[in-house]
């Protein structure tokens, strides 16, 4: 790095991307210096803790090796060998389709590993507390940016500025960088939320995440380590704004009687098992990803509803492109050459996957049972035939291979 540097790479955002962006960039030899206004919170029942669970496909887990973060999640991660969808889009809240989705059809390895976002959290900062290269600042904002051919100006809310030769934008989907930067967004609007909690139930999950499909949105458990010695899940419950609004008032009887109606009663009795936190749903791509010295990545690039385990996947998929691009040239790091060539990886499979995930949401969103019977025969039909139920599953990896 040269002295006019005070880091070769400034990270915007302190959640999961940002704290993996800098671990990876920090493990690969790069300075790094990684902001976020807020501290991270890193406790299970603390105020503020995120509730909401990550699970990292197949191709994440080799990233996260790379960033010297694996050997940290592993022994907290539950395998997710089995991917099971289910139509419960009857009269009745009652399954009429259960198709499952094996990992063995594909590979020798499970679909992916699942851990809660606050055990991210706490494992990442740990993580980052032992590298010499990274200099972790919660607490501390970005507020300005200031672009030039050949340096990025970043000042901080604590009155600092820094001189970079890279910015990673992973500062969420009202990205301050982004807006600095003067990159726009393409904004959809679904008119939903999501609930977002932990659960006991009776029977075990197996290793399968389940999706249920009714109206609203999917009803999604993904398994989690045993809590209190029972089977515990993580439950991203999608549904209108206002019915969302209904259901977090409810009280915890009422509350749990009508997530195990939705649930279709596949596990028996759901009790809830953490408080209830509630999330907006949208989606968002924006117009580009990049601008001079400044790669957007995450949530500030691309927002996509919670199916199918996409949104962080894709967002390592922007780290792990970024990466090959700096270790390719690292003297070019920041340039516009490295730039233009993340854009081009990047940008064209964000806005199909984004498109992709609009629709399987808007799917899972339909009232009338007319179109819920065509769901459930599109199901059906995607599932029987072999060819077409691999090639679906490799998609969703982001993979066209096996292993």
């Amino acid at each position: 790095m040269s002295d006019q540097f005070d880091c070769d790479v400034l990270v915007s955002g302190g959640g999961i991307a940002g704290l993996t962006a800098a671990a990876a960039f920090g493990a690969a030899g790069f300075s790094v210096i990684c902001v976020d206004p807020a501290p991270p919170v890193t406790a299970r029942e603390a105020q503020g803790s995120d509730l909401r669970t990550t699970a990292f496909l197949q191709p994440a887990r080799g990233f996260l090796q790379r960033a010297g973060l694996w050997d940290r999640l592993e022994p907290h991660a539950s395998a997710l060998q089995i991917m099971r969808i289910v139509d419960a889009g009857g009269e009745a809240p009652e399954p009429r389709v259960i198709h499952d989705f094996n990992a063995a059809d594909i590979s020798d390895l499970p679909f992916g590993w699942n851990l809660p976002n606050w055990l991210l959290r706490r494992e990442m900062v740990a993580a980052l507390e032992g590298m010499a290269r990274v200099d972790f600042r919660p607490g501390t904002g970005t507020t300005s940016l200031l672009a030039r051919e050949r340096e990025a100006l970043v000042g901080l809310n604590d009155g600092t500025r820094l001189r970079a030769r890279l910015v990673i934008a992973a500062d969420g989907r009202g990205s301050p960088m982004r807006q600095a930067a003067g990159i726009d967004v393409k904004t959809t609007r679904y008119g939903q939320k999501a609930l977002a909690f932990a659960v006991t139930h009776e029977a075990p999950h197996g290793g399968v995440s389940t999706e249920v499909h009714r109206t609203g949105g999917p009803f999604t458990l993904v398994p989690l380590p045993d809590h209190d010695g029972r089977p515990s899940s993580a439950v991203v419950w999608m549904e209108t704004g206002p019915e969302v609004a209904r259901l977090a008032d409810l009280d915890v009887p009422a509350f749990e009687t009508e997530m195990t109606a939705r649930s279709a009663g596949l596990y028996g009795p759901l009790k809830l098992a953490s408080a209830r936190t509630v999330w907006p749903i949208i989606s968002q791509v924006a117009e580009r990803m990049e601008g001079t010295r400044l790669a957007l990545v995450a949530e500030a690039a691309h927002v996509v509803p919670p199916i199918g385990a996409q949104g962080l996947n894709m967002s390592l998929g922007d780290l792990a492109a970024l990466l090959d691009l700096a270790e390719a040239d690292p003297g070019g790091l920041g340039q516009r050459k490295m730039l233009t060539a993340y854009q081009k990886a990047r940008h064209a499979e964000v806005r199909a996957r984004v498109a992709g995930i609009d629709a399987l949401n808007r799917a899972s969103m339909v009232e009338a049972q007319t179109l819920r019977d065509m769901r459930m025969r599109a199901l059906r039909a995607f599932y029987k035939v072999k060819p077409v139920r691999v090639a679906l599953m490799r998609a969703g990896l982001g993979t066209g291979r096996t292993g």
